[in-house]
């Protein structure tokens, strides 16, 4: 299958540059935060940063991952880059699972509850955390 130069408009070479920033820029970010920092003497203060741990370095991984896909796919077909929309939107449910949910529709009455399971959690922790002995019978 090639790739027909009628086809290929001015907006491909555009989406094409703007996903290559973000890909170089989330791929800069990881090695940054993967590199090594060494003492005046030499010698390893710090290892880098663990690229298994989730966080900001499983999102960084999910950019790159899915702008390569994108950039592949748009050969065959001019719709994958629709697939470009789930990091956006995904950023939008963090966005409103973390800050604007619990802002907005967590009431007064919630917090009062929160404090009583909360000790009541930890009555249950300080119980738990009691030795218990049992009887054995002596044969």
């Amino acid at each position: 299958m090639a790739i027909l130069h009628s086809s290929f408009t001015w907006k491909h070479l555009l989406g094409l540059l703007i996903t290559s920033g973000a890909c170089k820029l989330s791929y800069d970010q990881l090695a940054d935060m993967a590199k090594p920092s060494y003492d005046e003497k030499g010698e390893l203060i710090d290892g880098g940063y663990n690229m298994k741990e989730g966080g900001i370095c499983g999102y960084l991984h999910d950019i790159v991952y899915i702008t390569v896909f994108v950039q592949l796919s748009s050969l065959v077909s001019e719709k994958f880059w629709y697939v470009y929309l789930v990091i956006p939107a995904f950023a939008m449910y963090k966005l409103w699972q973390l800050f604007l949910y619990p802002f907005f529709f967590q009431s007064s009455q919630e917090m009062g509850e929160d404090e009583k399971t909360r000790r009541k959690r930890e009555k249950m922790e300080k119980k738990a955390g009691r030795v218990k002995f049992v009887k054995t019978r002596n044969r």
